[in-house]
């Protein structure tokens, strides 16, 4: 199922040069990260309720198009891969411009901490569903658990 938010970008997002600073694709990225995960009932709450969150082991950008001062911009989120016990997953992100151009690609690899150990750890089972319905990128790929 397709997931976007459309967001009125703000001031401090944008740079001297008048375009978007490079780190605020990436923070709005994170947000409909956060919003996907919440849609599917694993919210920041639940999260504390497990004793766990979501990391990041890369964060590669992708810029093609500027986004001006007062656009705004709609961001998507697809799986791109995912391990069979749904402990790592990556996931890319396109961000558009008002008129709907392509203006950056964000691809992350990530996996669920446990915050107590601080090692990684399959999550609980209601995460399943929230990748069952993620929008497949077209190189979906099986993430290995070899480390």
């Amino acid at each position: 199922m397709s997931f976007k938010v459309t967001f009125n970008t703000k001031w401090s997002d944008f740079d001297p040069n008048r375009h978007m600073r490079h780190t605020a694709y990436n923070d709005y990225a994170a947000e409909v990260r956060v919003r996907y995960f919440a849609k599917y009932n694993f919210s920041i709450e639940e999260f504390t309720k497990h004793n766990l969150g979501p990391i990041l082991f890369t964060e590669e950008t992708s810029f093609r198009k500027e986004i001006h001062l007062g656009e705004n911009i709609t961001v998507n989120l697809k799986l791109q891969g995912l391990s069979e016990n749904n402990e790592r997953w990556k996931i890319v992100h396109e961000v558009f411009n008002e008129q709907g151009k392509l203006s950056a690609i964000i691809k992350v690899y990530g996996a669920w901490i446990d915050l107590t150990k601080r090692k990684l750890r399959t999550p609980p089972e209601e995460t399943k569903e929230m990748f069952e319905h993620a929008e497949r990128a077209e190189d979906f790929e099986v993430i290995s658990l070899t480390r």
